[in-house]
């Protein structure tokens, strides 16, 4: 009996999450980290309230200014300055031009077309590859990351050596510079995969386990974008709407130009401050938008990770949603402001970067100290979405317990971060390239255009690495989520998923010692 209990002390021992000697796990938590299920307490009152009243403020003012503009907006190339009156009258309307569709349209619309009613069948593709075959695509792909770029710029010196137009526009020194330069960044993508070749092995399990997560809550492919497009069709256009008719919210007034009288138009005084109001509520939602994505794409997956109860799993996407726009949406609008100002300062600070007036070692000192501070909030956000999805907490305490479950279990992402995300961005990009490539060379078969066809092929390219780019943000999220939950069963000494814990579990123990991937 004594060493049956010595054995299961010790099972229980190493079951135990990474702890420092002075404190315990009970005494940091009274109850252990798990998924809590509806129904959740509202948290985070305060920025629901806000971001309601600024959302109400904006599509109430935008109404206003909708019914108060002024139909002469249009017209002020027609007022002519009238000197008796000292004031613009209305001399004459002036017809539009008749709209004309170019050839240019006629080929590039229908193959846009076709390629959107591609792209489900492209993105389920993709995915039941990386499912059960990912380290046959990833390995046979990865030659084709600096192939690609090195046919697409030897083609492009070719053919502009014999294209007449772009041969005498772009002399043989620049050609040969921007060759030799493309070819020198191929060289570094070359070197970056064979400094981390032994890694890959690793990055392919980790790429198709959240391919699986993914396959097994397949709605959220579909769902996803439906709030995309719902975010879009109730907020984002009619408030850009509002904007337009703003600048309708004044009156033609005649303004002295060299001794003359012009007529020009001059918006009321309130519409500069509609606008900034406006502007801050599109960056907010659309940083909010974004953060109920990753909440409802961490409370799926985090159901599959600890749920078994298939009936339960299956109202885990319909929960998640619920939750997100529901009881957590004060988390969820706080996620988003933070980012949102993070962004906005970010865009400030890369600004500020390529002034040369602000130059200086103080200056300097600032915007390193301003990068770390960002990098530290984009770092404790990061995850902060991924622990309120799962526990229901506010964003504070989510923050903090995300950051000390890391720490306590000495876990880290960086790894997941860097290679999987790179290595699933070259897939795309392998595939839109040789997407671009086929039309280009039907359309050269089928068509007269000239030039025109690189136009189409590039935008047909960018329609690809656009939707196939969403696919990888959501893969990544999955691989976010799932680590959270690997985590949270390290530190309760659980193993949910035995498979994933296999292949975290070689994931580095630090994040000093991950750190020399960046």
């Amino acid at each position: 009996m004594g060493s049956s209990d010595e054995a299961e002390l010790s099972i229980s021992a190493t079951e135990q999450p990474l702890l420092s000697s002075s404190t315990s796990y009970s005494e940091q938590y009274p109850a252990p980290i798990a998924y809590t299920h509806s129904p959740r307490p509202i948290r985070d009152l305060p920025f629901l309230l806000l971001f309601l009243l600024l959302t109400l403020s904006t599509f109430a003012i935008g109404f206003l200014s909708l019914a108060r503009r002024n139909p002469d907006k249009t017209l002020v190339s027609s007022f002519r300055y009238n000197p008796s009156l000292s004031s613009c009258v209305l001399s004459h309307l002036q017809s539009p031009p008749p709209l004309t569709l170019s050839p240019f349209l006629e080929y590039l619309i229908p193959t846009l077309i076709i390629t959107l009613l591609l792209l489900p069948a492209i993105t389920f593709s993709l995915l039941f590859l990386l499912r059960h075959y990912a380290k046959h695509l990833i390995y046979s792909l990865i030659p084709f990351f600096f192939l690609t770029p090195s046919f697409l710029n030897a083609y492009w010196f070719v053919a502009c050596a014999v294209g007449a137009s772009c041969h005498n526009a772009f002399p043989l020194t620049y050609r040969i510079v921007l060759l030799v330069f493309v070819f020198l960044l191929i060289g570094v993508i070359i070197w970056i995969i064979v400094s981390n070749w032994h890694r890959i092995e690793l990055t392919v399990q980790i790429v198709q386990v959240s391919a699986v997560a993914l396959a097994e809550n397949i709605a959220l492919l579909s769902v996803l974008p439906v709030l995309l497009f719902l975010y879009a069709l109730i907020y984002f256009t009619p408030v850009v709407f509002f904007l337009v008719f703003a600048t309708w919210n004044g009156k033609v007034v005649p303004r002295a130009h060299r001794g003359f009288y012009e007529c020009v138009w001059r918006e009321a005084k309130w519409v500069q401050w509609y606008f900034a109001l406006a502007v801050i509520m599109l960056l907010w939602s659309a940083a909010t938008m974004v953060e109920a994505q990753v909440y409802v794409i961490s409370g799926t997956v985090a159901q599959w990770y600890f749920t078994n109860d298939s009936s339960r799993r299956k109202k885990s996407l319909r929960s998640s949603l619920s939750n997100a726009f529901g009881p957590s949406f004060g988390t969820v609008s706080f996620s988003g402001m933070v980012m949102g100002a993070v962004r906005l300062v970010r865009t400030i600070l890369d600004a500020a970067k390529q002034n040369r007036e602000l130059g200086g070692c103080v200056n300097l000192i600032l915007k390193c100290c301003a990068d770390f501070l960002l990098s530290a909030f984009d770092f404790v956000n990061k995850f902060t979405v991924n622990f309120a999805a799962i526990t229901g907490e506010a964003y504070c305490s989510s923050a903090k317990m995300t950051y000390e479950l890391l720490k306590r279990n000495l876990l880290s992402a960086v790894f997941v971060e860097t290679i999987s995300t790179r290595l699933l961005a070259g897939i795309i990009f392998v595939i839109s390239s040789v997407y671009a490539i086929l039309v280009y060379a039907i359309l050269r078969a089928t068509s007269a255009l000239g030039t025109e066809l690189y136009l189409i092929a590039s935008l047909t390219w960018l329609l690809l690495m656009v939707v196939l780019g969403y696919f990888v943000y959501v893969l990544d999220n999955v691989v976010d989520a799932v680590y959270i939950c690997y985590a949270i069963d390290r530190d309760r000494g659980d193993v949910s998923k035995d498979h994933i814990h296999q292949i975290f579990a070689q994931l580095p123990k630090s994040r000093n010692h991950g750190s020399s991937l960046v």
